[in-house]
């Protein structure tokens, strides 16, 4: 019995697709070739002896007409018709043999000819068909015609199925065996475990959410910053839910044609309702969740609303078990999404960078991965390596490890916290050298006393507050200040220190942070002059006018009316917002120009050991101070 279910899946399948339309295909040119050949009546008699052409001579009274096709070819057709035959008579030479022909038969014997005309070929066509019967016409024809077919069969391709190897058409099925890792891999992060075990709950046992009217699609959001886990997490979920997962990439839906990301994703749902329980996972999709309407051409909204309809459970029956998981680096609190699209997500799960705690079990979790002997454990203090690494996520970490690896392989000794430490420093910053700074003396005194210009304005709030120096050293996150070069950052010098893993800071704090990009720039006026100052504080002034524009425009942190001035767009909102920034960047560096003479002597003095060792480290530049320091003045002064 026929079954139309089989059938339907049949269909379902792309190769079987590109088979059948390739046959539509070739229907229609073998009708259009026929076409064309049954317009041209005549039997057509076909040979390539060249004696035929010889015994006209002796047949003229009966030679109805003679004609030469396409003498300049490389195989030219010698046509006759005797009076009273319907049939024509086509011979192929070769061009050589042609100009023989003509020369010692033809014009010799005065055997009357002519050269065919492109009226009389267009009527009989087949003149100029090879021997071989309707298989010879078609390959002539496809010859003839190879390109026009093939731009044909591609355009319908391309229309049907989209372009290989993009968007959805190719995406690969993984199922549950081939997929690694666990749940238990998210080291810490119990808040978003929790989400995820609630979310399988509720997949696991929709009836039991359907008695509470809960019968959406469990549609998933995963926003964070880049390397907290999204992707893995994906195939987790699906790993513990047995499903096989559909994975792509949210900018390669589009495939350059109009039209193309509707269908990918189309073909992704097709291929995922197959399937029957399923999870498509979409990464990097924020331009999906775009608001839609803001391009003047109709169709820029198309993949975004054929995705709204598809979360929608618009085809609820065919594939009520997909799941949709989809992970962006931004959310809908630092970028203007629409509205209607996060609707269709009733599970939204926020990852974030880990804490100290989950940096130190993260770390101790990939260097615990290698084999035994090639960690120091006595000499490992995670809980500094953990304090470094503030607002690193998890992947960052994970390649830190791997550099400590390189570093310990190139340097044939074991990981250690200092190893660890040079490891952060090369994955951070990148590669340094002292051959570049070596013989420039003049540059790297000038770019010693600019990185400490930027220290000693890390430490002054601290200084002036009363704090001893082992609190300061404490406080200070510090690392190394160095007169190496990078070449990354196109640097001569630079001050690495620890990240900060406060992220609500306050107006006073914000203020201690563009005074400290001041103080490099602040240390060259100090002992060069105002003429003096290099255009190495490019980058600093770069950030603190970055970070002046939101204290002043964006979050109104000068004035008592609390606007966002940004969203104004008229001059005088402008010029009022830039009055203010100026004023501030003029006392704020004011500011730090005067706190930075009380340190003059003490900096001139570590300028010195600075140049003499190239790189101070943290405890190196407290060990000076101790010696060098008086804190007490400075007290006074504050």
């Amino acid at each position: 019995m026929f079954n139309l279910y089989k059938l339907q899946l049949a269909l379902k399948n792309t190769w079987v697709r590109i088979v059948l339309l390739a046959l539509v295909v070739a229907a229609i040119v073998f009708a259009f070739i026929r076409n064309e050949t049954m317009q041209d009546s005549s039997p057509v008699v076909r040979s390539q002896d060249i004696s035929e052409i010889t015994a006209l001579v002796n047949q003229r009274e009966k030679l109805d007409y003679l004609l030469i096709a396409r003498p300049l070819s490389d195989a030219p057709r010698y046509i006759y018709k005797f009076k009273g035959e319907q049939k024509l008579h086509v011979v192929k030479v070769p061009s050589t043999s042609h100009l023989s022909l003509e020369r010692e038969v033809l014009l010799r014997n005065a055997l009357p000819y002519a050269i065919a005309k492109d009226e009389y070929l267009a009527a009989h066509k087949s003149v100029l068909l090879d021997d071989g019967g309707t298989m010879a016409e078609v390959t002539a024809f496809v010859q003839r015609h190879a390109f026009d077919i093939f731009v044909v069969a591609l355009l319908l391709f391309v229309l049907k199925f989209g372009i290989p190897g993009m968007g959805g058409a190719s995406a690969a099925v993984i199922t549950p065996d081939k997929l690694k890792g666990s749940l238990d891999d998210l080291i810490g992060m119990e808040d978003i475990k929790q989400e995820v075990l609630h979310l399988e709950d509720m997949i696991r046992n929709r009836d039991l959410y359907k008695q509470h009217n809960i019968d959406k699609p469990f549609n998933v959001m995963l926003t964070g910053p880049a390397g907290t886990g999204k992707t893995k997490l994906a195939g987790y979920l699906a790993k513990r839910l047995n499903y096989p997962l559909i994975s792509a990439s949210g900018s390669a839906l589009e495939s350059g044609y109009i039209g193309g990301g509707s269908k990918s994703l189309n073909a992704l749902y097709r291929k995922a309702a197959a399937r029957g329980n399923c999870i498509i996972f979409l990464d990097e999709a924020q331009a999906l969740f775009m608001p839609r309407g803001r391009g003047e051409k109709k169709w820029e909204d198309d993949t975004a609303n054929t995705l709204l309809g598809l979360l929608d459970g618009v085809k609820s029956d065919e594939g009520k078990g997909v799941i949709w998981v989809v992970a962006s680096n931004f959310d809908d609190n630092n970028s203007q999404m629409d509205e209607a699209m996060l609707r269709r997500f009733s599970v939204k799960i926020n990852f974030r960078l880990p804490n100290k705690q989950e940096r130190k079990a993260l770390l101790g979790s990939f260097l615990n991965r290698k084999e035994e002997g090639l960690v120091d454990w006595r000499d490992m203090d995670l809980d500094q390596v953990a304090e470094i690494t503030q607002n690193l996520s998890p992947a960052l970490l994970e390649t830190v490890v791997d550099r400590a690896s390189l570093l310990s392989i190139q340097d044939k000794t074991v990981i250690n916290t200092d190893l660890m430490f040079r490891a952060f420093e090369r994955a951070t910053i990148g590669l340094t050298d002292r051959a570049t700074t070596a013989e420039k003396t003049r540059q790297r005194e000038r770019i010693a006393l600019h990185e400490l210009g930027h220290f000693f304005m890390q430490i002054d709030p601290y200084l002036r507050a009363g704090l001893s120096l082992a609190e300061v050293k404490e406080k200070s996150h510090l690392l190394k200040i160095s007169t190496e070069s990078v070449s990354k950052l196109n640097a001569l010098g630079y001050v690495l220190s620890a990240g900060d893993d406060m992220s609500l800071r306050t107006l006073e704090e914000m203020e201690r942070d563009v005074m400290q990009l001041y103080g490099g720039v602040a240390a060259e006026e100090l002992f060069y002059g105002a003429r003096g100052i290099s255009v190495g504080s490019q980058n600093d002034i770069q950030k603190a006018t970055s970070m002046l524009d939101m204290m002043v425009n964006r979050l109104s942190m000068y004035s008592r009316s609390k606007l966002d001035y940004s969203q104004f767009k008229n001059e005088t909102s402008g010029e009022h917002t830039l009055v203010q920034v100026e004023a501030k960047a003029d006392e704020l560096y004011c500011d730090t120009l005067k706190s930075i003479g009380d340190y003059r002597d003490v900096m001139e003095s570590l300028k010195d050991v600075l140049m003499e060792r190239y790189v101070l480290t943290k405890d190196d530049v407290f060990e000076l101070l101790e010696e060098r320091l008086d804190p007490e003045p400075l007290r006074l002064a504050a």
